[in-house]
């Protein structure tokens, strides 16, 4: 089966940056929702377009089309008395950027550094500024499932879970996660 649109892929994947630095070796195969859906990087879904399993091919992805770039406006300096403790760095807290745009959503800061009575917060991802290197190889393709494509995501094995009693956006409805430290 040809990958398109409102099909399942499976992928195996390296990420390194453009130097060939490995960032990343996917323990476990990224599966997502073909088509526009948001489930990974339109760059991704580009390079596999048509094609099948057992296709691989490595793809640089240019900073604009991964993360952004890198904005220096998203670090900030907080007092540490207004964060919780023990505090270290790495950890990540939600908060809203500095604007004046009341509908700007909340972004994840990382702790970056902590000096005596200072933190320093960044709310760029982690790879923002980075060209970012792929190597893909797809292992399955399969049609998606009509409640896939009506909730926009994978559900199954790798892919999202809902519960017995899940109605549509209901508290069942959210993605699993867990602390970074």
């Amino acid at each position: 089966m040809k990958i398109a649109k409102n099909t399942v892929v499976t992928v195996e994947y390296k990420l390194s940056d453009a130097q060939g630095d490995l960032i990343e070796e996917g323990r476990e195969p990224m599966v997502y929702l073909h088509g526009g859906y948001e489930n990974t990087l339109p760059k991704i879904e580009e390079a596999l377009e048509g094609k099948e399993a057992g296709f691989e091919d490595t793809i640089q992805v240019e900073p604009e089309d991964a993360f952004g770039e890198y904005d220096p406006n998203l670090v900030k300096i907080e007092p540490r008395a207004r964060l919780p403790e023990p505090l270290e760095v790495g950890m990540q807290f939600e908060g809203s950027p500095e604007t004046e745009d009341e509908d700007e959503q909340p972004l994840i800061f990382t702790v970056t550094d902590i000096a005596d009575d200072k933190v320093v917060l960044d709310g760029n991802h982690p790879l923002a500024g980075m060209a970012l290197r792929f190597n893909l190889k797809v292992t399955e393709v399969r049609a998606a499932t009509e409640e896939e494509i009506a909730h926009e995501h994978v559900h199954g094995a790798h892919g999202h879970h809902h519960g017995a009693d899940d109605d549509e956006g209901e508290e069942g409805d959210h993605f699993r996660s867990h602390p970074i430290h």
